[in-house]
């Protein structure tokens, strides 16, 4: 008779992970492995990568997941290699090949192309996405042999710069806004050049102000004692370092905490109006984001979840 399992309790942890995702995992795969070698309660991670994709992909635990749409709508940087002469149906490594074509494209032609597709652009969202229709993701539809009309989504790419070309294979560097496919950006500079392409190779390098270099894998988060894993984590703040800091009396922390907005010495506030983190001031301790207004008044937006 085998001895049944004892389901471990989940306990509170709060903070920020900096995943390095592997290749093969989607997102959620990644956010349940890290959840569970944390024993944590709460989790989220902060936009989703592509399984075949690699990368960075912060996780959210706890009080984080309340700040975690930042990240979402956050711009992303990512290096890429693109795949000439070949189509696929994903737009990448992991769909059928649809048609190849001999690649014969110079460098003038690859830096003007690159340049057509620098700054506001116009995207059609691939099949093989999780956008949703009538309640079904798209890619649901595209295995079942089924194409949908999809509109053009206005996307940014802030930056698109040539690593290197060896044909052919086209190295790039990409920072751009939420909402960009990296895959059909690949798939529309291939299709300018007149040959067609897919990606060989997505690795995401930025997401807002966090980077790669910070991000540990799965195996080394396994690897180390529990205690040593929870050591590994940002406090809930690294997704509010962008924004200025408001410190508040114990007075003013209680009434925040309840919701109420604040008129502030605008005088003794050294930072513009706009979104602020706000921290009591006696111990430190962070309260959670709010906007700093005309006047001087602060109007709370999320708040965390303190001792008192």
């Amino acid at each position: 008779m085998t001895t049944p399992q004892i389901k471990r309790k989940r306990v509170p942890v709060h903070g920020v992970l900096l995943l390095d995702k592997p290749v093969g995992f989607s997102s959620n795969d990644a956010l349940i492995k890290a959840k569970r070698f944390l024993n944590a309660a709460k989790a989220g991670h902060t936009g989703t990568l592509d399984p075949f994709a690699t990368g960075l992909l912060p996780l959210c635990f706890g009080e984080a997941t309340k700040f975690s749409q930042d990240l979402l709508e956050a711009d992303k940087t990512y290096t890429t290699v693109v795949h000439l002469g070949i189509t696929t149906t994903t737009g990448d490594t992991e769909g059928e090949v649809l048609e190849e074509k001999p690649v014969d494209v110079s460098l003038v032609q690859i830096q003007h192309a690159l340049r057509q597709f620098t700054g506001p652009i116009q995207q059609v969202p691939p099949m093989y996405s999780a956008l949703k229709r009538d309640g079904k993701p798209l890619y649901e539809y595209a295995r079942a042999g089924i194409t949908l009309e999809r509109e053009a989504r206005s996307v940014i790419i802030h930056e698109l710069e040539l690593l290197a070309y060896e044909a052919p294979f086209l190295s790039l560097k990409v920072k751009c806004s939420k909402g960009t496919y990296v895959r059909v950006l690949g798939e529309d500079i291939g299709a300018m050049l007149g040959c067609g392409a897919h990606l060989k190779e997505l690795r995401r390098i930025g997401v807002g102000h966090l980077v790669l270099e910070k991000s540990i894998t799965l195996e080394y988060l396994e690897s180390l004692p529990e205690p040593d894993r929870l050591a590994l984590l940002d406090p809930v703040d690294a997704l509010l370092s962008s924004f200025g800091p408001v410190y508040l009396t114990d007075e003013l922390s209680r009434r925040f905490l309840h919701g109420q907005r604040l008129p502030l010495n605008k005088e003794d506030l050294a930072i513009e109006t706009g979104r602020v983190r706000v921290y009591r001031e006696s111990d430190g301790q962070l309260l959670g984001s709010a906007q700093l207004q005309e006047y001087g008044i602060l109007a709370p937006e999320r708040l965390i979840a303190t001792e008192h």
